[in-house]
């Protein structure tokens, strides 16, 4: 091997080396400014089964690149100044995350963080060369759970369509359904989020190693994506099948366990079977011998690296600014007058209140109507200075939940309107079938939404105007029998005659509270 080969490997080597080097860099930096969210993070990786491939995100980066190193050596990192723009914008978003407890916008501006600061340190061209891998590392976001609703809907309306299809006499209320022989309930196990997620990631993987054309690989992306929700679909169907003819047991632990990893390897085993009708044998690709002298050269000032070194670093030091420690502290809430026509009463409506934690102060009222006996339960949770674990809006605030309701399961859901203004409709059942309809709203501002989206970006507006953040969860109740229209005059005349007393009592607490 002459001298000339030998210097020519040399700095191909170190070409290599630098690039990857600059990458570590960047990646140290922000994951040690912003290592709660990382953190975070890494520890949805750990215990979810739906986002455990996040853990070898990084690692088939590594791969990717490698795969690429013959290419990427023929470059030198030039630093992209205009890429402090994206990443400011995300670091913003990352502290109004922070502001208002929505995990998923800070897990988002993280990640997004990391990609266009990887694109800012490698120059336009090798992003280029990086596209994939760099877009890849978009699988590390731990998000898809907002979907767990309508899969959820969608794969209980296919299995009581198909049960009836074949003849299985069943009855349906919301996810829950009734076939001779036992009941049924669509879970989140059975949503079929953790197959759609983890046969995209695969699915991205073969479509970039197995086509060219940008078309063939979107097409099997809509394959990797349509496949496991059908799949799922049949999987949910054949499990009842089987409880139906063998009994409900023989579905249970092991065998349902065994029967959900072998149907998703039949799944991905379909969509490479679909994905080879149209698979390229001929992949051109760039030679990996192209001299090193073709190869644009100097490194640029590195100065250009500031800008995002920078704006990465500001918005921690200025969320630390903005949000001060608060001290514990509590709410008394005075119960809403009863309306003409209605008396307060000392009982509770089926020993059930909604599992709202982290609020300032709650009240519980019942009151009964004197035209013709009925009861209506009315409970407000209040909240103030919200943080962490003390905010309106939390995945941990639902409605059923609590210890003294665990026997109530939630049947369906939707929007609706009350004299009071919107509002969310549920129905929840007992297991010993006692059934209730529920409405509920959030005050917040001095104004009525129902929107859990709306309820924090007027929270993330209050934060940044260094307003007060003062807002309530309001949700008024009563037993029905069949149909739930057989509770809603009562509900509607209960709001309408105490709208003024519950804004009344919200108000003052406000003034307590402040």
């Amino acid at each position: 091997m002459s001298v000339g080969t030998d210097v020519t490997a040399g700095q191909r080597g170190n070409a290599v080396a630098v690039v990857a080097l600059a990458l570590l860099a960047v990646l140290a930096w922000l994951v040690a400014w912003y290592w709660p969210t990382a953190s975070q993070i890494f520890g949805i990786w750990q215990r979810s089964d739906t986002f455990a491939h996040g853990m070898i995100v990084l690692p088939m980066f590594a791969w990717l690149f490698w795969r690429k190193r013959d290419v990427v050596a023929l470059h030198r990192p030039q630093p992209w100044p205009l890429m402090a723009v994206p990443v400011a914008a995300l670091g913003f978003a990352w502290m109004l995350g922070r502001m208002v407890n929505v995990d998923g916008l800070t897990h988002f501006a993280l990640i997004g963080m990391v990609v266009f600061g990887f694109a800012g340190i490698l120059g336009r061209k090798l992003s280029r060369v990086l596209l994939f891998p760099l877009l890849f590392l978009w699988f590390a976001l731990p998000i898809g759970e907002f979907l767990l609703p309508v899969l959820m809907h969608y794969t209980a309306e296919f299995t009581v369509f198909a049960l009836r299809l074949t003849g299985v006499p069943v009855y349906q209320e919301g996810l829950y359904f009734i076939i001779p022989n036992g009941r049924w309930s669509v879970v989140e196990a059975c949503s079929g989020l953790r197959y759609m997620i983890a046969s995209l990631f695969v699915g991205a993987l073969y479509a970039y190693l197995n086509y060219v054309s940008l078309k063939r690989r979107l097409l099997f992306m809509l394959v990797a994506l349509v496949v496991p929700i059908v799949a799922n679909w049949l999987r949910a169907y054949l499990t009842v099948m089987i409880g139906y003819h063998f009994g409900n047991e023989f579905v249970q632990g092991f065998i349902h366990i065994v029967y959900g990893w072998v149907f998703f390897g039949v799944v991905i085993l379909l969509m490479f079977l679909i994905g080879s009708l149209w698979r390229e044998d001929e992949v051109v690709r760039r030679s990996p011998e192209a001299p090193l002298v073709s190869a644009p050269v100097g490194g640029g000032p590195w100065l250009r690296v500031l800008p995002f070194a920078l704006v990465t670093a500001a918005f921690p030091l200025l969320l630390e600014r903005i949000e001060a420690p608060v001290e514990a502290f509590s709410v008394e809430i005075a119960v809403p007058a009863a309306a003409p026509g209605w008396r307060a009463v000392e009982e509770s409506v089926h020993d059930f209140l909604p599992n709202y934690s982290g609020h300032r102060g709650e009240r519980f009222q019942a009151y009964r109507r004197e035209s013709d006996g009925a009861v209506v339960g009315l409970y407000i949770a209040y909240y103030a200075s919200q943080h962490e674990d003390y905010e309106l809006v939390a995945w941990q605030n639902r409605l059923v939940g609590r210890e003294d309701a665990g026997r109530w399961l939630q049947t369906s859901t939707r929007r609706d309107s009350l004299p009071v203004g919107p509002a969310v409709a549920a129905t929840l059942r007992r297991n010993d079938d006692q059934r209730m309809a529920l409405w509920h709203w959030y005050w917040t501002n001095h104004r009525v939404i129902a929107s859990d989206v709306m309820a924090k970006v007027i929270l993330a507006v209050d934060h940044l105007t260094m307003q007060t953040d003062d807002a309530a969860f309001v949700a008024v109740y009563a037993p029905y029998i069949d149909e739930v229209a057989e509770v809603r005059p009562l509900i509607e005349a209960f709001v309408a005659d105490h709208k003024q007393a519950i804004e009344a009592a919200l108000l003052n607490a406000e003034m307590a509270g402040g």
